[in-house]
């Protein structure tokens, strides 16, 4: 393998690993944005894992559908529009002296993603129901103009991953309600990159000694749609104290996920476990309830990658890269958490209202970047449900996520970065539900 594509492959695992960890629900943080549905996002998933309001609930917590006496059906779609600023940004190269290179504010590399979701429980009896769902975990894209100075850290980053879901619940007596279930991820990525301004003219490097440097503009970065699958589970309880007040308590265990690109490159991601309680209070008497969450993220189990180019044919030891064509790459990452109030009215038999707020810890500690901004994030959410009759309603919501300003240091060898950042988001839902 000569120094070149050493090179390359250093910076393809990377960026992987700076986008493909917020391809997943599982997902807290590491950019993560929830899109089970409207409801949720109506009350920034404030109760999410026991109010089963409709379908949607046993994307968070399957034994809610014991909650359930008819067949329900809900499906509808989320946008999900980044706005992300990167600023104040440092650039250096070490082919072209020691002063930082000019590089403008950006303020338009984030984008619009769109995702679909459909849930359907189907109760069997008094004590069994199952459902079935199909929901896109994440969805997003930032992109850098093609002339941005500091090319090898922007460039194009969209990723996508998409959760198919079998579950069942039982149902042990008046209080408690038991579920479980599979489920089947499925995530695509494509990324790109050029050598930016600091790689200058490039180098040919010394054999053993240092590495090739590409000339700036050269491309060194590739992939286009490396996908993969992988298997994990969840599981849940439900306990009603009365018909106004209920607990829930679930469990999303995350597999290693595996991608592989056109090339022959395959990458191995730990992903983080979830474990959410949530709450539900209707106030007896009036027309108002409120719901609450606490979500454990288990990003502390994201501490490296392994990148394994399976067309190896040779031995080569630098850079990180260990032998047989296997590479891995250490990141300090930190366990994440969604603390989470809201309220609901019930305004009439055609209308409930609803409102929530959320604060989000980063999953980002150490390890930042500039293509997938992280930090702390406040959700200020609020929907609506029209109740078209007795059976079947649209719900629509909305939230404004605000995160902080991020000092961003970054290296590739060649050249190094320092910026800040600041990564907002509007998420908004429709969806239509029914009853059977």
């Amino acid at each position: 393998m000569n120094n070149s594509r050493l090179f390359k492959k250093t910076l393809l695992a990377v960026t992987i690993a700076t986008t493909s960890i917020a391809s997943q629900q599982a997902m807290a943080a590491g950019f993560q944005l929830n899109a089970q549905s409207a409801t949720g996002i109506g009350r920034a998933f404030a109760g999410d894992a026991v109010i089963a309001d409709n379908a949607s609930v046993m994307a968070r917590n399957p034994a809610a559908m014991a909650l359930f006496d008819k067949m329900e059906l809900s499906l509808g779609f989320e946008t999900i529009t980044s706005l992300i600023e990167v600023k104040d940004v440092e650039y250096k190269g070490i082919l072209t002296g020691p002063n930082a290179l000019p590089v403008d504010d950006t303020d338009d590399v984030g984008s619009t993603s769109i995702a679909p979701n459909i849930h359907l429980i189907v109760p069997v009896n008094d004590q069994f129901a199952w459902g079935v769902n199909a929901y896109s975990n994440f969805g997003t894209k930032t992109e850098f103009e093609d002339d941005y100075v500091a090319a090898e850290y922007g460039g194009l980053t969209d990723v996508k991953s998409f959760n198919f879901g079998l579950a069942g619940s039982y149902r042990l007596n008046q209080q408690w309600s038991f579920g479980a279930g599979l489920d089947l991820i499925y995530a695509q990525g494509t990324m790109k990159r050029v050598a930016g301004e600091g790689f200058g003219p490039g180098f040919g490097g010394i054999p053993g000694v240092l590495p090739a440097v590409p000339p700036s503009g050269t491309p060194i970065l590739d992939i286009d749609k490396a996908d993969g699958f992988a298997v994990g589970f969840n599981v849940g309880t439900v306990f009603e104290l009365d018909e106004n007040n209920r607990f829930g308590l679930a469990y999303h265990y995350s597999p290693k996920f595996e991608a592989k690109d056109d090339h022959g490159q395959k990458i191995t991601l730990p992903l983080p476990d979830i474990a959410e309680f949530s709450g539900f209070h209707k106030i007896e008497d009036t027309k108002f309830a409120v719901h609450y969450s606490i979500q454990y993220i288990a990003w502390g189990s994201f501490d490296k990658i392994d990148f394994e180019d399976l067309d190896a044919n040779q031995s080569t030891v630098g850079a990180g890269l260990a032998t047989d064509g296997v590479f891995e790459k250490e990141y300090k990452w930190q366990d994440g958490w969604h603390y989470a109030i809201g309220g609901t009215y019930y305004l009439n038999d055609d209308w409930t209202l609803r409102a929530g707020y959320m604060y989000d810890t980063s999953a980002q500690d150490q390890v930042t970047s500039i293509s997938v901004p992280d930090s702390d994030r406040q959700w200020f959410s609020t929907g609506f449900t029209y109740h078209i009759d007795s059976a079947s309603n649209i719900d629509f919501g909305f939230t404004y996520l605000m995160g902080d300003d991020v000092k961003v240091e970054e290296s590739l060898g060649a050249t190094s970065l320092t910026a800040t950042t600041r990564a907002n988001a509007i998420l908004m839902g429709l969806q239509y539900s029914r009853s059977f």
